[in-house]
């Protein structure tokens, strides 16, 4: 009897594991619309926090229970769809467009004094119809009334670049910006079914944020310029110049060795999904990367800051996995404290012939110790000089403060991402590991020289907060951006050609001289030049690069894939701006010319674009 008892009990436990293992489910999305794959689409099992996103091809893969259950396919603009898992092993989904889901929203009303809540709404009960705000920010909790949290995100305001007559002021200068943060921090609103401040739309990032086949450099420069002309699509009596520089691809293995110092925020607003869980793992993909030369620190911030991994090879992954998994959110935000001591671990392991690097990830809400920005720019401008570059990551929503993140990084010789999902931490520390984490050159300016026989008039579109005075193009004392291993940089002009009749704010003219074009420049082919400052990273001396430009008379539908797809990004950029220079473009036109402009697109960025651009089209259909 208590043999056969045995044998019941062993059959019932093995049949209780068999049920318990899991399966994996396959497969792919697409839209229904054109049949083209759609990245990014989330995909879960019903009722549980298991999911993944679809990849660049539209594919996805996910282990399920080995019986029953759902998915979930979702995605901003779209249908949900519910499909049950039968026996296959393979499900495939094709979303149709859903644009009454991207404004659907359960709401009551509520005036609290001074403070401006989370997208207009003070208390949401959450349900089916709201799901979307409690991923994007929204104050939705449980099942239970309660008091949210307040929107207290910053942004530096921005005043967009006007047209400057070509005759009396012909330079036009600025620093170069590798930056991406503001891409998709607007894609983090849009997907949220919003559509985004205009202070937080840099168009230049927006720009820069999608790679470009620029030529590799040939010569003992580590950068190529590329230059184009051809018709403004938003405006047929104007031009549209397009700049790219790129930056010499470097492989991994050939990368010098790198001393990083992770200094990460672990305060208590860090305490969400989207802030200290993600920015672990993206630490984690990071780590990922690290070789056995490169070397790497863990430096934390709450009420305090301290040292929780002194500086380890990056060939000992194991002990590095273990110190980001212990770390938990809780107390205040000593961000001054931090940055000083991960400064000063920097130092302690400098490599001279290497990469030396702090990378700073947090929401920006620094609320003890030093955190005004005047007083974090002077902090950051004394620490680069000791040869220590900064990259900052951006994590989260309502309270995040990108005004002063972008202040860190630019003042720190560094670049600024802001992490949005687990695909984007792939793009800035896997797929683009080289640009993130090693310059090539800093202080890298550039000057535009407009022949006024040519240019009426001008403007650069974007950069707005990278202007420079024309005389700090040759002063090497004056900071500028930096570039990285691989990144490209393009810059957009929009000009009037000389002899159009086209609305401008014009100079009076100088009652003490006068402005007259040479006779050089008349007979001159030359629409402008440009020039280019650069130094080595550790140079203090710039070099200089002189590119100028002539008009062949190259139609738009003519131009190159980085011309036109430039365009699209830089016009749908000036429609979430309001800008106006758009005239009577519009987001379906923005479509139309970065679809036929998508290219390679190996891992789905420009597909993604295109469909964040239907969905602001569809968001403003009344």
């Amino acid at each position: 009897m208590k043999k056969i008892t045995l044998s019941l009990i062993v059959i019932l436990l093995i049949g209780s594991v068999l049920s318990a293992q899991d399966r994996t489910i396959t497969g792919k999305v697409t839209s229904s619309d054109d049949g083209s794959a759609l990245p990014g689409v989330n995909v879960t099992l019903k009722g549980t926090s298991k999911g993944t996103v679809t990849d660049y091809k539209g594919n996805y893969i996910l282990q399920v229970p080995a019986k029953g259950g759902a998915l979930i396919f979702s995605f901003i603009g779209l249908a949900t769809q519910e499909v049950s898992i039968g026996i296959s092993n393979r499900i495939d989904v094709m979303m149709i467009s859903d644009v009454a889901q991207l404004s659907e929203v359960t709401i009551t009303r509520h005036e609290a004094k001074d403070q401006k809540p989370l997208n207009g709404s003070v208390r949401v009960k959450t349900s089916e119809k709201i799901k979307r705000d409690a991923q994007y920010g929204a104050p939705v909790e449980n099942e239970f009334w309660q008091q949210p949290r307040y929107n207290t995100e910053a942004y530096d305001g921005i005043t967009e670049n006007i047209f400057h007559e070509a005759l009396k002021n012909p330079l036009s200068t600025f620093s170069i910006d590798v930056d991406a943060a503001s891409y998709s921090n607007i894609r983090r609103f849009i997907s949220g079914g919003q559509r985004p401040p205009k202070e937080a739309v840099r168009i230049e990032e927006m720009i820069n944020y999608f790679d470009y086949d620029y030529d590799q450099p040939k010569g003992e420069d580590p950068f190529s310029i590329t230059t184009e002309i051809s018709k403004a699509p938003w405006n047929v009596k104007h031009q549209l110049v397009h700049i790219g520089l790129q930056g010499k691809n470097i492989s991994k293995e050939n990368l010098p060795p790198t001393n990083l110092v992770f200094l990460i925020d672990v305060s208590g607003s860090m305490d969400d999904p989207n802030k200290l869980p993600l920015l672990k793992t993206s630490f984690k993909m990071l780590t990922a990367q690290l070789r056995e030369q490169d070397r790497i620190a863990i430096v934390v911030y709450a009420g305090a800051a301290g040292l929780v991994l002194p500086s380890t090879s990056g060939a000992d992954k194991k002990t590095i996995l273990e110190a980001l998994d212990n770390l938990e959110a809780g107390g205040s935000t000593a961000g001054g404290a931090g940055i000083n001591l991960a400064y000063a671990i920097a130092k302690q392991n400098f490599m001279k012939e290497g990469n030396n690097r702090v990378v700073l990830a947090t929401d920006g809400d620094f609320n003890v110790g030093e955190s005004s920005n005047g007083g974090m720019e002077r902090l950051i401008e004394q620490k680069r000089k000791e040869g220590v570059f900064l990259t900052v990551l951006g994590f989260g929503m309502g309270n995040y403060k990108d005004s002063k993140m972008e202040i860190l990084a630019d003042k720190g010789n560094g670049n600024y991402f802001y992490i949005d999902s687990i695909l984007e931490a792939q793009k800035a520390l896997v797929n683009e590991f080289g640009g993130t984490l090693f310059t090539i050159a800093k202080d890298v300016k550039l000057q535009v020289e407009f022949n006024p026989a040519r240019v009426k008039a001008y403007r650069l579109i974007g950069y707005e907060n990278r202007l420079l005075r024309h005389e700090d193009f040759n002063d090497d004392q004056k900071d500028a951006g930096e570039l990285g291993a691989g990144h490209s940089v393009t810059a957009l002009y929009e000009i009037i050609p000389a002899g159009v009749d086209s609305q401008f704010s014009k100079i009076d003219d100088l009652k003490y001289q006068q402005n007259n074009v040479k006779n050089t420049s008349a007979t001159s082919k030359e629409i402008l030049t440009v020039k280019f400052r650069y130094k080595t990273p550790e140079g203090n001396v710039s070099k200089l690069i002189v590119h100028p430009l002539t008009d062949n008379n190259v139609a738009l539908n003519k131009t190159s894939e980085n011309f036109r797809w430039s365009a699209a990004v830089a016009g749908f950029g000036m429609l979430l701006r309001d800008s106006e220079y758009t005239k009577d473009f519009g987001y379906e036109e923005v479509v139309q010319l970065a679809q036929n402009a998508r290219g390679k697109d190996q891992e789905g960025y420009r597909i993604e674009f295109i469909n964040m651009v239907k969905s602001v089209n569809a968001m403003s259909i009344r």
